[in-house]
């Protein structure tokens, strides 16, 4: 590449301006937080190389995002749908819980808001892009066809004009519109079936209670108020593992026998998937202190928790949160990373 050094640095600059948004869009059309970062890695790398072909003829913006989708496209060729676990299989009573790990590629991942979610000044445009990625949402999108998953992530969440998405699939608005219309069908059917997540943003002061009260719960490991807090449909899962737990007697059982190792635990909030969580560590008998355990995602829905979901591979979350791998036993407290 024959640019000087400072228009080099000034390329550098203006693509990079870009990644927190294409790493969102990476994430919606992937399922996976650390495939997403690879693609928009890619994308920059290409764009990057071929910079003198860019004439203009587009925004860089659009310019971006085509390269972007392509490189996504070709990740999707697999075929692999990333789930959660009560996406593939029906709930499994206490009574014959069994931990069985599946292949990471399995499942869906959870995702720092501040990797995904660029800052925007408009309310309403922050309030949709935190629901786009919220765990539901992503779900279901990982059930369209790559195409369709493109077409309605860009017109939906990004606000696409139908010629502009046209454009960057080179394709036709009607083909586009087509697209656009099968997987709001798909999307329809699957919110039909099961309820949302219904969180404020930011919160309101009763969900912020809520989660006063559920840490309070927690990290005493007091079933009777935590029952108190669970919707009576309220789900609990445990990626990599399949098992997933409906209903708090079985939730709360899990907890005080498979799960009892938990008690003790020091809770430090974090913001997830357009959700509330908590980076959970569990008191350390070895070393003492406390050892992160697990990355919470929480649902709410009419005043109660219908979801909690714990992210068990530590060694791969933790530091893509920016969390501390210890914790002291003084404080069970600590500054988070960037």
């Amino acid at each position: 590449m024959s640019n000087s050094t400072a228009t080099t640095t000034d390329i550098d600059v203006a693509l990079e301006k870009h990644r927190t948004e294409l790493t969102g869009y990476c994430y919606r059309m992937l399922g996976s937080s650390f495939e997403a970062e690879d693609a928009v890695q890619d994308t920059l790398v290409r764009a990057w190389r071929s910079y003198e072909k860019f004439e203009g003829r587009s925004s860089l913006r659009s310019w971006l995002y085509r390269i972007a989708t392509n490189v996504c496209l070709d990740m999707l060729t697999a075929g692999n749908k990333r789930a959660r676990p009560m996406d593939l299989s029906e709930p499994t009573p206490l009574a014959r819980a069994a931990l069985s790990p599946r292949p990471d590629n399995t499942w869906l991942e959870p995702m720092p808001d501040a990797r995904v979610l660029p800052k925007v000044e408009d309310p309403a445009e922050a309030a949709v892009a935190k629901e786009s990625v919220r765990l539901a949402f992503m779900a279901a999108l990982q059930q369209l066809p790559p195409k369709q998953r493109a077409v309605l992530i860009l017109r939906e969440v990004l606000a696409w004009k139908a010629s502009e998405v046209a454009e960057l699939l080179d394709t036709s608005v009607a083909s586009v519109n087509s697209a656009l219309q099968r997987a709001r069908a798909t999307l329809s059917e699957r919110a039909a079936s099961g309820a949302n997540a219904a969180v404020s943003d930011p919160l309101d002061e009763e969900q912020q209670k809520l989660l006063d009260r559920y840490v309070a719960a927690f990290e005493g490991y007091d079933m009777t108020a935590l029952t108190a807090l669970l919707h009576e449909d309220a789900i609990m899962t445990m990626p990599p593992f399949d098992l997933w737990l409906t209903g708090h007697d079985d939730i709360t059982g899990f907890m005080t026998t498979m799960g009892s190792a938990c008690e003790g635990s020091r809770l430090l909030p974090v913001q997830v998937n357009g959700l509330p969580g908590f980076a959970q560590y569990k008191p350390d008998p070895d070393g003492g202190g406390f050892t992160p355990w697990a990355i919470q995602v929480l649902e709410i829905s009419d005043g109660r928790l219908t979801g909690f979901h714990f992210y068990l591979d530590t060694q791969r979350w933790f530091p893509l949160f920016g969390l501390p791998l210890h914790l002291e036993a003084e404080t069970g407290e600590v500054e988070q990373g960037a």
